[in-house]
């Protein structure tokens, strides 16, 4: 296992982390954790060198924290570093923040946090945040010594990240970061803003839900041409891991296989070259064209004699699919008017005609009418 040193201290904290989101579950509609087979794999990680375990309090329904409690209890509490969350949009109060912390030092069977977090600052978490005082609440949880390490999880934009670092006193922070989001949701732009105000950086989402893990045929086989042995999954981790401000990856690993895959990434941990950036970046461009219809929006195809707006149509389905954002999809779809949507497509060619992308519209018209039925 690679380790890396935490700032200027003694702490060597693995390079892999397991996060504690998607343990294994006995139905997978269901949230219960299936305890035999996340004991197993809590043992096997722990005896292959990961030392950081990330739960929250919310993950699987609050069983996560639960779970873990009882997992670490046969190791020695020295011996690895767990952390966990504050959601600050769970509660209703001051008081509530309190409640919640207590609750998770019960849960977890601990009577310190190394690293504690709060949960998944946004616009309106941050200004919850400040409304109930849960900054100042965990900075003195700091100096009592129940916290080590005070951070915070973030999803929104860089400006608002800025702000969050200026704004208070942190000690890392953990922001989404793999190679698709690296331009795509300015996950370069997060990563920089860390590094400047020097806040060692976990990664959450390397492999963004799995998604990385199988882009898409023509990316898998681009991957596997440039090494048959090593794993698609892989090449997301390496990614995240050879950026040198990152402490540690957290995976959210489902099953025994996922963990050995990704423990044999990082043991031994070979940092990306520029061959393989290269690499990288073929595997996004096959991925953007599989997952992505190359409109501009110009609207040489319009008006169509059927009613359906396609320029629209291409926009919503470019926006969400390649996200895996089935929800989102179906909302944003569902909200333009009927008579504008893809079923209406009668492929009589006449759009086509005069796409200057060269767009097999009618055809790319099937394929959405297709998609939509199996996905909603």
């Amino acid at each position: 296992m690679k380790y890396r040193t935490y700032q200027n201290s003694d702490l060597s904290i693995s390079l892999l982390g397991l996060g504690c989101m998607r343990l294994p579950k006995i139905d997978p509609n269901k949230p219960d954790i299936d305890e035999a087979a996340a004991q197993e794999m809590v043992d096997y990680a722990y005896e292959h060198g990961i030392n950081y375990f990330d739960t929250a309090h919310m993950y699987h329904d609050g069983a996560s924290e639960e779970f873990m409690g009882r997992a670490l209890k046969k190791f020695d509490r020295k011996s690895y570093f767990l952390a966990t969350k504050m959601p600050v949009w769970m509660a209703e109060s001051k008081e509530d923040i309190a409640k919640i912390f207590d609750l998770q030092l019960k849960r977890l069977q601990t009577d310190y946090f190394d690293f504690y977090l709060v949960h998944s600052l946004n616009v309106g978490h941050y200004q919850q945040m400040k409304e109930f005082g849960v900054y100042e609440f965990l900075k003195q949880k700091k100096e009592e010594g129940v916290i080590r390490h005070l951070g915070f999880s973030f999803h929104d934009k860089s400006e608002l990240l800025e702000q969050i670092c200026e704004e208070y006193e942190w000690d890392f922070a953990q922001i989404q970061l793999n190679y698709l989001d690296w331009e795509m949701q300015n996950a370069k732009r997060q990563y920089e803003i860390l590094q400047a105000h020097h806040l060692p950086c976990i990664v959450m989402e390397p492999v963004r839900g799995g998604t990385l893990a199988n882009p898409c045929e023509k990316s898998n086989q681009i991957f596997k041409a440039a090494n048959p042995e090593r794993s698609v999954a892989s090449w997301a981790l390496r990614y995240a891991a050879t950026l040198p401000n990152v402490m540690t990856v957290l995976s959210g690993m489902s099953n025994m296989e996922q963990l050995q895959d990704n423990l044999s990434t990082m043991d031994p941990f070979v940092p990306l070259e520029q061959k393989d950036y290269e690499v990288i970046e073929q595997a996004v461009a096959a991925y953007k064209d599989f997952y992505t219809i190359p409109c501009t929006g110009c609207r040489y195809c319009m008006e169509c004699p059927a009613g359906v707006e396609i320029p629209k149509m291409f926009a919503l389905y470019n926006q969400y699919a390649p996200q895996h954002d089935t929800d989102g999809y179906k909302k944003a779809y569902l909200q333009t008017p009927e008579s504008e949507r893809v079923n209406h497509c009668v492929a009589c060619g006449k759009c086509a005609k005069h796409c200057p992308q060269l767009i097999d519209i009618p055809e790319r018209m099937k394929y959405l009418a297709n998609y939509i039925k199996e996905h909603f």
